[in-house]
C-alpha cells in the first residue's frame, strides 16, 4: 500500500499495518517514558489482540470498548480490535458516568480493554456483565480472523450529545484510512515527518488527524497522555517532531506561558496545527510573530473523521480567519431549501467524500436527517465562501443567540474579546431575557495578575460590534469548562457561571 495524494487509501487498516511493518521503523514514540512502538511490533501485538478476540467468539463488527488515556497499550487496543474486524468503540473519559454508562450500553459492548487508571471510573459506569480484558493476553493462533474490508464497520464514536443523547457515529474502514489521507494530502505528510499528539485519541482529532495519518502516511508519532504547557516545548525537541496539531485553547496557554522552543526546535517545525472550534486571528497572529511557526487552521467533525477543510501550508495562500479549502473532499453552501449557495452567500456548509462517516447507530432518522438526497452531509455550521473558495464560519445553526428576533452569531463577540491580550479563554452565550428573549453574556479567562475588568472589555465590544451585539455581563473564570479536545463548551457555560456564583 502507498500512500497517494491523488486517490483515497484503498484497502484496509491490516493490510496498511502489513505494509509499514515491511517498511520497519518506529511508529509510536512516547517522550513521558514508555518504550517506542515499532511498526513490526504493531502488527505482531494487533494481530494478537485479533486473534485473542476472534477465539473467544466475538463476532465480525462487534462493538469493542477502549476506556483508555493515550498510551501504548491504547494503541494496540484500537489497532488489535480494527485488524481483526471488529468495531472499537473508543469511551470518552472526561463525558461522566451517564455518557459513558450509555456508550457502553448503546453500544452493547461485551468487552472492554481498561487502562488500571480508570479501572475505577469504568466500574462506576459499566454494567456488571461488561468484562475486562487485557491487551497483553496470548491470543489463539491457529484462529482464523474475521474476512475484513474496506466498508466493515471500524469505529463508534459518540458525539458530546449536545441536543439530547449522545450520537453514536460509525466509521468504516476506508472512512477512517481516509480521514487520515485528508490531514496527510493537505499537509504534504512524508515519511519524513514525526508528527506531535497530546490530543486525546477518544476524540476524533487525536484518532484520524495524528494516529490515522501517520498511518497512512508512513511517518512518525510523538504521543503524550496529555497536553502539558510546562513540558510542551521540551518534549516537541525530545521527540524531534516536525508538526503537531492542538486546540484553540492550546495554542493560547503557550502564546501566554513562559515557555519557549529551543531555536532548533523551531527550526525542525514545519507547522502547528488548530482544529476544533474556531481560531481567533489575534492569537494567531501573536502566536506566529512569537514563535516563528505557522499554524495552519483547520476544521473537521466526528462524522467526517476529522478534517474536512484546511488552509494550504506556505507558501499557499493563508487566510486568518478561514478553516481554509476542501483537501480530499468537497465542500458546499446550501440554502435552507438545500440549494447550493453562490460565493458571498450564507447558509449551512455540507461536505462530501471518501471520509464522510457511514451512519448514526441505531438512529436511521438522524442519519436520513444529516444526508440530503445527492449525498451532501450537512454539518449544522453556518458559513460562506469567498471568491477563491475559502470557506468563512460565521456560527452554528443551534448556538445562535436570538436577540429581539435577530440573529447574533457567539463567535463575533469571542473574537472581539480575544483581540484584549490578556484574554486566554473567552465565549459568548445566550441568557433568557423577558425583554429580547435571550441576551448576550460572556465568560473569559485571563492572565494572572491582569488588572482588567468587565467594563474594559465591554468596551472593546461595543467599539468593534456596536451595543446590540455586546454582551451585558462578562464574567471572569479561572478556567471555561471543555470537552475531551479542550474544545470551549460554550453550551455549560451559564450553569458554571451559576455554580460560581
Amino acid at each position: 500500500m502507498k500512500f497517494d495524494p491523488m486517490t483515497p487509501p484503498a484497502g484496509t487498516v491490516r493490510d496498511w499495518i502489513a505494509t509499514r511493518a515491511r517498511e520497519g521503523g518506529v511508529a509510536f514514540t512516547f517522550p513521558d517514558g514508555e518504550p517506542d512502538l515499532t511498526w513490526a511490533d504493531l502488527q505482531t501485538q494487533s494481530r494478537n489482540v485479533a486473534q485473542m478476540l476472534t477465539a473467544r467468539g466475538h463476532a465480525r463488527e462487534e462493538s469493542i470498548a477502549i476506556v483508555m488515556p493515550n498510551c501504548r497499550d491504547a494503541l494496540i487496543a484500537f489497532f488489535g480490535t480494527l485488524y481483526g474486524g471488529f468495531r472499537a468503540v473508543m469511551i470518552n473519559l472526561v463525558a461522566g458516568n451517564e455518557a459513558i454508562s450509555y456508550a457502553l450500553e448503546h453500544s452493547e459492548a461485551r468487552v472492554a480493554f481498561v487502562h488500571d487508571s480508570q479501572l475505577e471510573l469504568f466500574k462506576a459506569a459499566a454494567a456488571d456483565d461488561v468484562e475486562v480484558l487485557s491487551v497483553h493476553a496470548e491470543g489463539e493462533t491457529s484462529v482464523d480472523l474475521h474476512e475484513v474490508d474496506a466498508q466493515t464497520q471500524a469505529l463508534l464514536m459518540y458525539t458530546s450529545g449536545t441536543t439530547g443523547r449522545p450520537k453514536g457515529v460509525v466509521h468504516t474502514q476506508a472512512s477512517l484510512l481516509a480521514g487520515g489521507w485528508t490531514t496527510a494530502v493537505a499537509h504534504q505528510l512524508t515519511s519524513e515527518d514525526r508528527g506531535y499528539c497530546v490530543l486525546p485519541i477518544y476524540h476524533i482529532n487525536g484518532l484520524c488527524v495524528t494516529v490515522m495519518s501517520t498511518l497512512v502516511s508512513g511517518g512518525s508519532l510523538a504521543m503524550c497522555p496529555k497536553f502539558s504547557t510546562t513540558s510542551f516545548w521540551a518534549n516537541a525537541e525530545k521527540a524531534r517532531v516536525t508538526w503537531f496539531s492542538v486546540v484553540p485553547t492550546i495554542i493560547s496557554h503557550l502564546l501566554h506561558s513562559d515557555t519557549n522552543p529551543a531555536d532548533k526546535t523551531k527550526a525542525r517545525i514545519r507547522f502547528g496545527r488548530s482544529a476544533s472550534a474556531p481560531l481567533s486571528p489575534d492569537v494567531q497572529r501573536a502566536f506566529e510573530d512569537r514563535f516563528g511557526m505557522p499554524i495552519i487552521e483547520t476544521m473537521g467533525l466526528t462524522e467526517t473523521a476529522a478534517q474536512i477543510l484546511s488552509n494550504p501550508l506556505p507558501p499557499g495562500k493563508r487566510k486568518i480567519g478561514s478553516p481554509g479549502i476542501a483537501f480530499g473532499n468537497e465542500a458546499v453552501i446550501l440554502s435552507p431549501e438545500l440549494r447550493p449557495l453562490s460565493a458571498g452567500e450564507e447558509g449551512e456548509l455540507a461536505v462530501r467524500g471518501p471520509n464522510v462517516m457511514q451512519l448514526y447507530l441505531k438512529n436511521p432518522d438522524a442519519t436520513k436527517d444529516t444526508f440530503t438526497d445527492d449525498g451532501w452531509m450537512r454539518t449544522g455550521d453556518l458559513a460562506r465562501l469567498d471568491d477563491d473558495g475559502y470557506v468563512f464560519i460565521t456560527g452554528r445553526l443551534k448556538e445562535l443567540i436570538i436577540k429581539g428576533g435577530e440573529n447574533i452569531a457567539p463567535r463575533e463577540i469571542d473574537e472581539a474579546l480575544y483581540t484584549h491580550p490578556d484574554v486566554i479563554e473567552a465565549a459568548a452565550f445566550p441568557q433568557p431575557c423577558q425583554t429580547y428573549g435571550e441576551r448576550v453574556e460572556a465568560a473569559v479567562a485571563v492572565k494572572e495578575g491582569s488588572a482588567l475588568n468587565a467594563s474594559d472589555l465591554i468596551a472593546i465590544c461595543h467599539d468593534k460590534l456596536g451595543k446590540f451585539k455586546s454582551p451585558d455581563a462578562i464574567y471572569f473564570l479561572e478556567e471555561l469548562p471543555k470537552g475531551p479536545s479542550g474544545k470551549i463548551q460554550r453550551k455549560n457555560i451559564a450553569q458554571v457561571v451559576a455554580e460560581t456564583g
